[in-house]
């Protein structure tokens, strides 16, 4: 029952927010068609609920993807625009994922879907942040997002499984209304954080980075990656 009931809320709320904030959603499509041309919307499969992938989307934020004259991928932060980081910033980037609500890939709290690379790379107790459905915002983005290491948002993750509940997801959302305006936590993390490569046990040597996914694809927890962008 409370299942059903959470459901209920994401439909309920995200339809609401989907009416109240269509005219920002229109603007910020016309801006980035005006600045930045099409495609307005970045389309990307990430894992939902145990896993099973879905297509996530989102405001465009970065120029396609390129090659330097060597023909290596230029690093995501070097393809962000002026307006997909002010998107970024606002989370503002990430309105479009309202209809994935509605849908019922994500909910409007739970952990955040990440790169499909990275599910081979969880351990088993990090990999239940997949028994839920995804979510626009959640425990660990409400205690620091982008600025923890990604183990330490894993322990969030998981914790927010075993404890969740329907006023858990209301103090969420309630301290994410709070934060956002702040942009804090977005873009501040340091280049050794920057992408999940498998947690290793304490002390242990720096495993290879082969089979590691390419850090062109993964400036971040959502960061889009090569995929397929749609107007």
């Amino acid at each position: 029952m409370s299942r059903r009931l959470k459901r209920l809320m994401d439909v309920v709320l995200a339809g609401t927010a989907l009416v109240l904030l269509s005219p920002v959603m229109a603007g910020v499509a016309l801006t980035v068609l005006l600045t930045e041309g099409r495609p307005i919307l970045y389309r990307q499969r990430r894992p939902g609920l145990h896993g099973v992938p879905f297509e996530l989307v989102k405001f465009r934020t970065m120029l396609p993807e390129v090659v330097d004259a060597k023909g290596r991928p230029i690093d995501a932060d070097k393809r962000m625009t002026r307006v997909g980081y002010l998107l970024r910033k606002t989370s503002l980037d990430e309105l479009p994922e309202l209809y994935n609500v509605l849908r019922g890939d994500m909910s409007l709290v739970g952990p955040r879907p990440l790169l499909m690379q990275y599910l081979e790379l969880y351990t088993p107790e990090q990999a239940r942040r997949h028994d839920v459905r995804p979510g626009i915002t959640g425990w660990a983005q409400v205690h620091g997002r982008e600025d923890l290491p990604f183990e330490e948002r894993f322990v969030l993750d998981v914790w927010y499984v075993d404890h969740w509940s329907l006023g858990l997801d209301l103090k969420i959302l309630l301290q994410t209304i709070r934060l956002v305006p702040t942009g804090a936590g977005v873009g501040e993390r340091s280049e050794p954080d920057r992408y999940f490569e498998g947690s290793r046990p304490a002390g242990a040597e720096a495993a290879s980075t082969a089979g590691s996914p390419d850090p062109s694809a993964a400036a971040g927890d959502d960061e889009p990656a090569a995929g397929t962008m749609a107007s």
